[in-house]
């Protein structure tokens, strides 16, 4: 028996996309000739269908559904294990890919990614950035070597992902100049809930801890009068800056804005009895810290450049906190 080979499962899968030999042959710059006969090889060898021809088009097969499960994963080592091999060279060249969170990534990344590549400017770095869930499940499936996010692991990953604190920032209550809290600069604990509200969606890091800080201070988030929910921080910033409602964001996202004048941070003073984190005159002000964590997958293999980049950002890490 001759064998699977490489070339085969690469044709396999881009049949498997695409559900079309022509498109296939396409993608991989081939003739559809060359990708049907890779496919009848497959077939004749293991004496399974693969796909059903049904006229004009093509259905996987349950053969080629359980194929394209595996194929994935060997072709996914493969392309781990080249790239270890390209990186047997002092790391003066090779492609770490990252995954990151929206606010991780445009305030908190850049300059770490910066610092890294003065080090070792050969090196490529591929960075995504999408909410919290979604880098969570592109690092479980090897989308990325490492993902960087200001959320919580579900629980259905967390047998899967390895997490560790690299940093964190805070969260601030903020409005706009057309705000009765401008003025103010603190409100109280019950006044978050008389005023409108503009939110991140559902699946943001952001609007995770913003949504647990408000259950610690015993409000449920269907008391706030939620009149907008976008899915970046800075539509929602965009938004009170020319609006009435408040917004919890990260101070890393309006530093700019608050130095400016055009938006406030307003402190919460949390009056109940033994609560609070910031002791102050006679009251204490509530906080929001929140955590960016570092995942990675807890058993594919990990290459040396995201071995080093990890290392880094631990470093940065404990210089910070001296």
């Amino acid at each position: 028996m001759a064998g699977m080979t490489l070339e085969q499962l690469k044709i396999f899968m881009a049949v498997a996309q695409h559900l079309h030999f022509t498109r296939a042959a396409e993608e991989l710059y081939i003739t559809q000739p060359a990708v049907s006969a890779a496919i009848h090889n497959l077939e004749q060898e293991y004496g399974v269908k693969l796909f059903h021809r049904i006229g004009r088009h093509i259905e996987i097969a349950e053969a080629g559904k359980l194929l394209q499960v595996e194929a994935q994963k060997i072709l996914d080592q493969v392309s781990l294990t080249e790239r270890g091999l390209r990186e047997l060279n002092n790391l003066q060249r090779g492609e770490l890919k990252l995954g990151s969170s929206l606010t991780i990534g445009n305030y908190w990344l850049p300059s770490k990614i910066s610092e890294f590549k003065s080090r070792y400017p050969g090196i490529q770095i591929n960075c995504s950035l999408a909410n919290t869930e979604e880098i969570c499940m592109g690092t479980a499936t090897g989308q990325f070597d490492l993902g960087l996010v200001e959320g919580d692991v579900k629980p259905a990953l967390q047998s899967t992902l390895e997490y560790e604190i690299v940093g964190s920032d805070r969260l601030q209550i903020v409005v706009g100049q057309k705000h009765p809290w401008f003025e103010w600069g603190e409100i109280d604990l019950s006044q978050l809930t008389q005023t409108l509200w503009v939110m991140r969606e559902p699946g943001s890091g952001t609007q995770q801890r913003f949504e647990e800080a408000l259950q610690n201070w015993g409000i449920n988030l269907s008391e706030l009068d939620v009149i907008l929910v976008f899915n970046s921080g800075e539509m929602t910033k965009a938004a009170i800056e020319e609006g009435v409602g408040a917004i919890g964001i990260s101070e890393l996202m309006v530093k700019k804005e608050i130095q400016l004048g055009t938006l406030r941070a307003i402190r919460v003073i949390d009056n109940r009895e033994g609560k609070g984190m910031m002791p102050t005159a006679g009251y204490t002000y509530a906080e929001i810290v929140r955590p960016f964590f570092k995942l990675k997958h807890r058993q594919r293999f990990q290459t040396a450049l995201s071995k080093v980049f990890e290392q880094m950002l631990i470093s940065s890490m404990l210089d910070s906190s001296h």
